[in-house]
């Protein structure tokens, strides 16, 4: 099919056509690591966020452009994790932006779209990084918008974009050593490149048939009422879930310069008491969710900003019984406000359990291969009663998803720990203490405390490569330094004592927590710790059964 003019139904299809295209390549994505361990997720991580950008158009039927952009941004927003996922997302809310106030497009004005899509994706980076799915965009991008004109149709547009993007993905294994010794292209960019190129595929008229993966918050079929979960008895003690859509009226307020901060200070007025706020303002349209006892007030109050679209209010005492475990309920029964509460993220029972005896509240299940999305975090944030919410994402692919939860959630004041791992985030939370009442002085002894802890990782290859000068055999036993490969080995029983003595300083360390995965033998424990013993008789050794997936052993070295 040849299109002059996109609109946006045929954006829809644009953009399923992609999801499904890299949904038929996303393991090949996955396997773009640069590190030889089964951990490569970034084809996932972007197959999930385009899933929930075009999953929110379920039922949607409008050909208006700048509407179906609009549903778009906000579901791929939701729904991004990992940081090619991140970008990804900010990559079409660009896109999206220059949909806005228009019908339909042209190619030229696709390629302005296009260009607001690399301003706000390279502003959603604080370094942006050249070599990654960032210069593939922006050099596709700059390319097609020169060759296009008034005269130039969408699949012109299209096939330049991707015709560049394809080249650019080449060259990112010489722009970062790190691909070029490792060998391989960058994931985020070839994730990109396998959308845009569905794209194509359905300009020519392939469509590919299939399904994409299910995101957890579409249309269920509402669940049977327990009316035993609320009775004659009880007294309301969660309050309402309230969420509205609201339209801002330009007869009651100035559109274009409305704050949703004005609707966040009302729903924290004493007759509101609202908590687990969060307000979006898109152009006219403001999403709000708030947990109150007062649901009749704040729909009263709301009212003298614009006319209500959607309302869905639920007494919590239903949701907590119909979705919560037994130990789930009975914590949130007892659920009290608190100035301070932590989130961390964290994979493996023992993590979990050592996690919450040392003062974690809430955990946010996720490591190397199951990054959290933006939801994800909103979500455990909802979950809490507290003024300040102190955040552990404990990977570097998982800092972006919490920073953008983060900025969309207005119950709290929220910090973001950029820990990059779990080592980092036992040694914080070991120093954690509240007396000061300061958030600033609080978070500074856990930013201290990462700074003096050393992160190993010990796994095994799943590919031979070599990288940072070391030789990798597949199926080696490979350690890791703060994300620094050093060691390769095939003596697993000695594989630690190798791995710190490539600490540099290790003579001044005094303390060792080892964190054993959950397919460490207690023979491999046996014999590391007395070769750990012998070699390193000073240190203070601890040991913790983490039962983590992918890392055999997670040290902490201070």
């Amino acid at each position: 099919m040849i299109l002059k003019k996109l609109n946006g139904e045929q954006f829809k299809e644009l953009l399923t056509n992609g999801a499904l295209n890299l949904k038929a390549n996303f393991e090949e994505v996955d396997s773009l690591n640069v590190f030889p361990v089964p951990d490569g997720d970034t084809g996932t991580n972007m197959l999930r966020t385009i899933s929930g950008g075009v999953s929110a158009l379920n039922g949607f039927d409008a050909k208006d452009l700048g509407e179906v952009g609009k549903v778009v941004s906000k579901g791929m927003l939701m729904s991004a994790r990992g940081n090619s996922g991140v970008i990804l997302s900010q990559i079409f809310r660009g896109i999206c932006k220059g949909f806005e106030g228009k019908k339909e497009v042209d190619a030229v004005q696709l390629a302005a779209a296009f260009k607001i899509g690399v301003k706000q994706a390279y502003g959603a980076v604080v370094t942006p990084v050249e070599g990654t799915i960032l210069t593939v965009f922006r050099e596709a991008t700059e390319v097609a918008t020169k060759k296009v004109t008034k005269e130039s149709t969408i699949n012109e547009f299209f096939e330049e974009h991707l015709k560049q993007a394809a080249k650019s993905l080449k060259k990112t294994k010489e722009i970062l050593p790190v691909l070029k010794e490792a060998n391989v292209i960058d994931s985020g960019g070839a994730g990109y490149v396998y959308i845009v190129k569905g794209m194509v595929k359905f300009l020519d008229g392939e469509k590919i048939e299939a399904e994409l993966v299910k995101e957890e918050k579409s249309s269920e079929p509402a669940a049977e009422i327990d009316f035993g979960a609320f009775t004659r008895d009880d007294t309301l003690q969660f309050g309402y879930c309230t969420e509205f859509i609201l339209r801002l009226q330009s007869a009651k307020v100035d559109v274009d310069n409305f704050s949703v901060d004005q609707i966040i200070s009302d729903l924290n007025e004493d007759d509101i008491q609202g908590d687990s706020i969060v307000a979006l303002k898109d152009d006219d349209v403001v999403k709000v969710h708030v947990h109150t006892k007062e649901p009749g007030i704040v729909l009263h109050k709301m009212r003298k900003y614009g006319e209500f679209l959607t309302i869905k209010c639920e007494n919590m005492a239903l949701q907590h019984n119909e979705n919560m475990s037994e130990e789930e309920r009975e914590s949130q029964a007892h659920r009290e406000h608190k100035k301070y509460a932590i989130v961390a993220v964290a994979q493996g029972q023992g993590i979990i359990e050592q996690f919450k005896a040392l003062g974690v509240d809430v955990v946010v299940s996720g490591n190397q291969t199951m990054n959290p999305s933006t939801e994800d975090f909103i979500k455990a944030f909802k979950s809490l009663d507290a003024e300040n919410i102190i955040v552990f994402p404990n990977n570097k692919n998982i800092i972006m998803a919490a920073k953008q939860a983060a900025q969309l959630y207005k119950g709290a004041k929220i910090k973001v720990i950029q820990s990059t791992s779990i080592p980092q985030c036992y040694s914080a939370l070991t120093m954690l203490d509240y007396s000061s009442d300061d958030l600033t002085i609080i978070c500074g002894s856990f930013l201290e405390a990462i700074r003096n802890v050393v992160t190993g990782e010990i796994t095994v290859a799943n590919r031979s490569t070599r990288l940072n000068g070391v030789s990798v055999q597949k199926n080696d036993h490979i350690g890791i330094l703060d994300g620094k490969l050093v060691k390769s080995t095939k003596f697993k029983n000695r594989v630690v004592v190798d791995l710190l003595a490539k600490v540099p300083g290790m003579e001044d360390k005094q303390v060792l927590t080892i964190i054993y995965g959950k397919d460490t033998t207690e023979e491999e424990k046996a014999k590391n710790m007395a070769n750990i013993k012998q070699k390193y008789p000073y240190l203070e050794v601890g040991a913790i059964d983490g039962g983590q997936a992918v890392y055999k052993y997670l040290l902490a070295i201070e």
